[in-house]
């Protein structure tokens, strides 16, 4: 169902840049994917999001226990949202990646890399120290339109389900994600009242 959406909405799409980020979902019931994250004191599932400059929701990672980082499987995870991208036949390459400090690893540029993405990301305080990373470039003009993934986070904490998670198995949580990507996709590009 999201790919088919994602097709039909793809000319209203705005992909002069795309935003990554990670959001980690308190789950109070435990359950699959499921870790204590020390910065949130309690136990959660971390999920990557990619969105399109106006924060329309692209696709996700699988649900990750919470005391993953956010280069955790990022090969697996960045390739998994690429494939959805090319189901709904939007071309990665020449896309320009927006993400924060967290994803500032050889590994994430990496798979940027291999499907011809531009990562613009962020440096962390430990790579600053090494400034001559080879084909590191960042613009920091670019990197102000990363907000609207913020945005689509607080557009998903908005269905009450999305919130805290008490779903236990994965593959439900997952499926509550893409039931909310087409809801706020349907309504903001107003294919819903047609």
């Amino acid at each position: 169902m999201w790919i088919a959406i994602l097709a039909l909405c793809r000319k209203q799409l705005d992909m002069s840049s795309v935003e990554f980020d990670g959001s980690h979902t308190p789950a109070k019931r435990g359950g699959q994917q499921v870790g204590y994250q020390g910065r949130k004191k309690a136990k959660t599932t971390n999920m990557l999001f990619l969105t399109d400059r106006q924060g329309m929701p692209l696709a996700c990672s699988d649900p990750m226990s919470g005391e993953h980082h956010d280069v955790f499987e990022i090969k697996e995870n960045v390739s998994k949202m690429v494939s959805t991208l090319q189901r709904a036949d939007i071309a990665t390459e020449g896309l320009f990646l927006n993400g924060d400090a967290g994803f500032d690893a050889q590994k994430m540029r990496a798979i940027c890399d291999e499907y011809g993405i531009r990562a613009n990301i962020a440096r962390s305080k430990k790579q600053r120290m090494n400034p001559n990373i080879e084909g590191y470039l960042f613009d920091s003009e670019l990197y102000k339109e990363r907000f609207a993934v913020e945005r689509t986070n607080a557009w998903l904490d908005g269905f009450k389900a999305l919130l805290v998670r008490y779903e236990t198995n994965a593959r439900h949580w997952i499926g509550l994600h893409y039931l909310a990507f087409s809801f706020i996709v349907l309504r903001r590009k107003g294919v819903w009242n047609n």
